[in-house]
């Protein structure tokens, strides 16, 4: 049964579509400068650095901010800053790299990697793989929490809101791939900072005030301690999964390769990283505030959508429309990473099919239904929000972290084989993988990175060959 009024679910409906068909034209609109296939799949190192920053922040601050980072801070208060503490971290280690990654010209996580390693057809196929798990995670992610938040609300079935949320981020991305997502999200990216800011203060005013949380929930959650009330062995889950996997994030690296001066580079990540403190603000005060009116929801994860039936009308419309642009910005960016994987990577570069310029734009349109369609079946039977970003999190980076890192340190030095980064990657697939089956106290992603970073360093050692000192001396400028 819906817990909303007739008219709190007509406004609902009403601030989806006006936010759905807002970004349609703004995607058709800004879908115009994509010209070439490139443009579609790289926006073609066209963005500014304002664009670059909040569009950043956009694809990161999605429904797992929403649901998954609120259900935190509801049952571990101020713990939520140490997750996104852990992206912080990540942004500011990626741009030790930065200027490497734009001045090479890059669309792929796996270009990176065959850059390093050299062209390879198993090397593309393992990395591929590995950089489109996260974003494809995120995407039915999103779908997710579309469903548990406006389901609550309106009594509609969770398949039904799948399917409109899946259509809102199609509208998003066929008009101009990459370049009309991340225009688009530029926009909503600057609305939904106000929002956050906005309602994670109307949500201590609705508890009462910060002085009544303090009387209601108890200060472990609320004080400094709060920071470490999640537990040390999920804070650490979070450090080995989330930081390498902030790493290794196909969407963060899009926006790298995409920035108009490679000077920006660098400035676009640490300004970038900051904002997702704005999230923290968020999903922690959200969390409390929730935890002081009702302290024995069933689940955490129902925080955010409780909060939904509380909220007067006029307010209810407003988080409504924070709420759909937050999950379409998101999903938006996860579903054109996917995409970009499969036809860049996957169609051109390990099947060798060349096409033309209409002809890759056209077939770029159509996998990105496909992807779509898959994602929201796998949300209807997958309906955990958390549990898909962070296996996701931890395959990738145990799969990718040490050919891209410590690949990029050997490599001005040595001339590495594919070979090596074949074994590191399934080395830290299978390490990963089979501590996840044991259900090891020690996060498992850790003994993928462990697995992979050994195993790259064995076969470097066994097949690489030393470069020339002139060589060398290139690579350290070229750095």
């Amino acid at each position: 049964m819906p817990t909303g009024s007739t008219g709190q679910i007509a406004g609902i409906v009403i601030a989806s579509l006006l936010v759905i068909g807002f970004g349609a034209a703004m995607s058709v609109y800004f879908g115009r400068r994509a010209k070439t296939s490139q443009d579609w799949l790289a926006a073609n190192e066209s963005l500014p650095l304002f664009v670059v920053v909040i569009t950043q922040f956009a694809a990161a601050a999605g429904g797992g901010v929403l649901i998954a980072h609120v259900g935190i801070g509801y049952r571990s208060g101020w713990s939520v800053f140490v997750y996104e503490g852990c992206v912080l971290v990540g942004f500011l280690l990626l741009m030790l790299i930065a200027r490497w990654l734009r001045q090479q010209r890059f669309t792929t996580v796996p270009d990176v990697i065959t850059r390093l390693f050299g062209q390879h057809r198993l090397v593309t196929a393992i990395a591929a793989l590995a950089a489109l798990v996260v974003p494809f995670g995120w995407l039915a992610t999103q779908f997710v929490a579309f469903a548990q938040l406006f389901g609550l609300l309106t009594g509609i079935s969770k398949p039904v809101l799948i399917l409109v949320i899946m259509i809102g981020s199609l509208v998003f991305v066929l008009p101009g791939g990459l370049t009309s997502v991340a225009w688009a999200d530029f926009v909503f990216g600057l609305f939904k900072i106000v929002m956050a800011v906005g309602v994670a203060f109307y949500g201590i005013h609705l508890a009462g005030g910060w002085t009544h949380i303090t009387e209601t929930v108890p200060q472990r959650l609320w004080g400094l301690e709060g920071v470490t009330a999640v537990g040390w062995q999920q804070i650490w889950l979070w450090v080995a999964a989330i930081v390498p996997g902030t790493l290794t994030n196909q969407l963060y690296y899009q926006r790298v390769f995409a920035t108009k001066r490679i000077s920006d580079a660098r400035r676009g990540l640490g300004l970038s990283g900051l904002t997702m403190l704005v999230s923290g603000i968020y999903a922690g005060c959200i969390g409390l505030a929730v935890r002081s009116m009702n302290p024995h929801l069933a689940d955490e994860e129902d925080a955010a959508g409780w909060l939904l039936t509380q909220l007067p009308s006029w307010m209810l419309v407003l988080f409504g429309a924070f709420l759909v642009s937050t999950i379409v910005a998101t999903s938006g960016a996860a579903l054109q990473s996917v995409v970009v994987n499969l036809i860049r990577d996957v169609y051109q570069n390990i099947a060798g099919q060349a096409t033309g310029e209409r002809r890759t734009v056209a077939l770029s349109r159509l996998v990105t239904v496909a992807v779509a369609a898959l994602a929201a079946a796998l949300a209807v039977l997958f309906p955990k929000a958390l549990s898909w970003l962070v296996a996701t999190y931890a395959y990738s980076a145990a799969a990718l972290a040490a050919p891209i890192f410590l690949g990029y340190l050997l490599h001005r030095h040595r001339r590495l084989r594919p070979v090596a980064a074949i074994g590191s990657m399934l080395a830290g697939i299978i390490g990963c993988g089979t501590a996840h089956l044991l259900d090891t106290t020690v996060p498992y992603a850790v003994y993928g990175i462990a697995a992979s970073t050994v195993v790259l360093l064995l076969l470097a050692a066994a097949t690489s060959e030393k470069r020339t000192p002139t060589v060398r001396s290139e690579l350290v400028r070229e750095a």
